[in-house]
């Protein structure tokens, strides 16, 4: 007997031993990687821009549009977005799994009760039992499995929150880009049925003039087939801009009857020349991007996972306890019993599984190395989309004088031909040219201011739409705007 006594004392100091050994073993990989950025960017940045890109003034940049419309339809549009109910539902889940983690870390606590009657021929009659009773289990987390877990958890928790401000951000961009392009065709539209007037105009009166002797039939059939001709772009256009209607009735699930009465109202005045400024320093705007946010908590998750992995190779150690009380009641007499325990103390030594848990360590440090090239892609990809936008806008900037005075230029030339044409002093196809060169130039002139605010709207959401660290969490969606 003191032998065996002597073996089993000496089995704890070999456990220890173990526990130390393991511990050291656990080596998670870094919980984040350094981002090779450049030093500036390549492209011109705006200049004389009011607000930075940092400032809580850029997640509400459309108001400085002066666009009511605008405003109205991109709240209604992140009412109803399936993408942004989505991105929260995922919050919400991603919030029941790290509450779920973190619960793992402390004991359980289980109640039960139970009655029963019967004979019992020891009791020597009927006998009623009551029995109720507390139990509780912890896992005391030794390796860490439980904690690694939790982390890997509120790492993803952060990260979903991020991806809920940038289905915001992404919806907003939608919706701007939409009304813009339904404001720029409107201008097409307004263009060609000014076209489309003059032509007729032309038409009629050349037709007058043949009647009288003074034109031949040839151009009289070629001012009627330049009227047809801008009488049916007048018919296409139109339902270009409809499609664009029936677009943002999609986004917003507003009637369309609501949409319309909207849109009929212009903005107040042309959005200004700059809207907001951009950090000199690309890293400043990468940490403004959501999505360039999540990927780097997806790396911390994947570290994290890669720990709770290892620790599951190691022993698990399992405190256990309970209470409880019972009532005997037969033949007259009661009897009440109360009883408590603690332990046992169990510890889960594991030997043999196959090479799953290994496996498992393996799977884990591939995810880890998909989630950092992902982080590092979604990083080269912000900074592109940044240069991208800056691009556009400083070559949208570098044209709009010139396509200005192209239109002033061709507008000067199409009158004066229009005027020696009614003078017989030029020819009809002179005018039909001077005509079609400057409805090109209009045409230009229009989709240009399309795309300068087209690149505004990128660059605003290549910028992070505002978005910090520390952003509130989604809140109950709201009814859609009426």
């Amino acid at each position: 007997m003191p032998l065996a006594r002597s073996k089993a004392g000496s089995a704890w100091p070999s456990l220890a031993a173990l526990i130390l050994l393991a511990g050291c073993a656990l080596q998670p990989p870094a919980p984040s990687v350094p981002l090779t950025t450049p030093a500036r960017w390549e492209a011109p940045l705006p200049t004389a821009a009011a607000q930075p890109a940092g400032s809580r003034q850029l997640r509400d940049w459309w108001r400085q549009l002066g666009d009511p419309a605008l405003v109205a339809l991109i709240d209604a549009a992140q009412a109803a977005s399936p993408t942004i109910a989505t991105a929260r539902s995922r919050f919400l889940q991603a919030q029941a799994t790290r509450t779920s983690a973190q619960a793992a870390l402390g004991p359980t606590l289980d109640a039960s009760t139970q009655s029963s009657r019967g004979f019992s021929q020891i009791a020597g009659g009927v006998a009623t039992q009551h029995q109720a009773g507390l139990q509780t289990s912890w896992e005391i987390d030794l390796f860490g499995a439980n904690r690694t877990t939790r982390d890997a958890a509120d790492a993803r928790l952060q990260g979903a929150q991020a991806q809920w401000h940038d289905a915001r951000t992404s919806v907003a961009a939608e919706v701007a880009n939409e009304v813009n392009s339904v404001r720029s065709c409107r201008r097409d539209l307004a263009i060609q049925e000014a076209d489309a007037a003059s032509r007729a105009e032309t038409a009629r009166l050349t037709g007058l003039a043949m009647r009288a002797g003074f034109q031949s039939s040839a151009n009289a059939a070629l001012a009627r087939a330049s009227s047809a001709e801008a009488s049916a772009r007048v018919t296409q256009q139109r339902a270009q801009c409809d499609i664009g209607i029936k677009t943002l009735v999609a986004l917003t699930a507003l009637e369309e009857a609501q949409v319309r009465a909207r849109l009929e109202t212009p903005p107040a005045a042309p959005p200004p020349d700059a809207l907001f400024a951009i950090d000199t320093l690309p890293a400043a705007i990468l940490a403004q991007r959501p999505d360039v946010f999540d990927a780097d908590r997806n790396v911390a998750a994947a570290s994290a996972e890669v720990g709770s992995a290892q620790a599951k190779r190691y022993p698990r150690l399992t405190l256990g306890g309970q209470i409880g009380v019972a009532s005997f009641r037969t033949r007259g007499m009661e009897t009440d019993v109360t009883a408590w325990t603690i332990g046992p103390l169990q510890v889960n030594l594991p030997l043999f599984d196959g090479g799953r848990r290994v496996a498992d360590i393996d799977a884990a440090r591939a995810r880890y190395d998909e989630a950092v090239a992902q982080y590092r892609a979604t990083a080269r990809q912000a900074v592109s989309e940044v240069e991208q936008a800056l691009v556009n806008l400083h070559g949208t900037a570098a044209r709009t004088a010139d396509a200005q005075a192209a239109v002033a230029g061709y507008q000067a030339s199409f009158n004066a031909i229009e005027q020696s044409y009614r003078s017989g002093l030029a020819s009809l196809l002179e005018l039909e040219e001077s005509r079609r060169t400057l409805l090109a130039a209009r045409t230009t002139r229009s989709a240009l201011e399309r795309e300068r605010l087209a690149a505004w709207i990128a660059l605003y959401r290549a910028a992070g739409g505002g978005w910090t660290q520390g952003e509130p969490a989604p809140a109950e969606p709201r009814a859609s705007a009426s």
